[in-house]
């Protein structure tokens, strides 16, 4: 379960923003994720409530997660598509050649301060 590490990960990094914008209470943290980031939500969440309870900033704050819908890109013919759908094999010129574009990636979208 990488979703511990992720959620130590987004903490840290509301904490060091908090710190450089003077915050002192978070509300919520709105995160989004790439559909293919192997990340399942309901462990983020239980992940969040655990360790955001041991942080004075984020005590009792709200996880909000986003999904992002994954795409690829054909090398061949430089069309994109649903990753999810499709899979590697590029459904307008049936090439293997293809690459992920997005769909992989973690960010904090929102910080909700109080």
């Amino acid at each position: 379960m990488h979703e511990l590490g992720i959620v130590f990960h987004i903490i840290s990094e509301v904490e060091d923003i908090c710190k450089e914008n003077n915050l002192t209470k978070v509300a919520a943290v709105t995160v989004q994720f790439g559909e293919v980031s192997m990340i399942i939500p309901d462990y983020l969440g239980d992940c969040w409530k655990w360790a955001a309870e041991k942080s004075g900033v984020l005590k009792g704050a709200e996880l909000k997660t986003e999904s992002l819908p994954a795409v690829t890109m054909c090398d061949d013919c430089g069309k994109t598509y649903s990753t999810v759908q499709y899979g590697r094999i590029c459904p307008y010129c049936a090439s293997g050649s293809t690459h992920l574009v997005s769909g992989q990636e973690i960010m904090i979208k929102e910080i909700e301060a109080c």
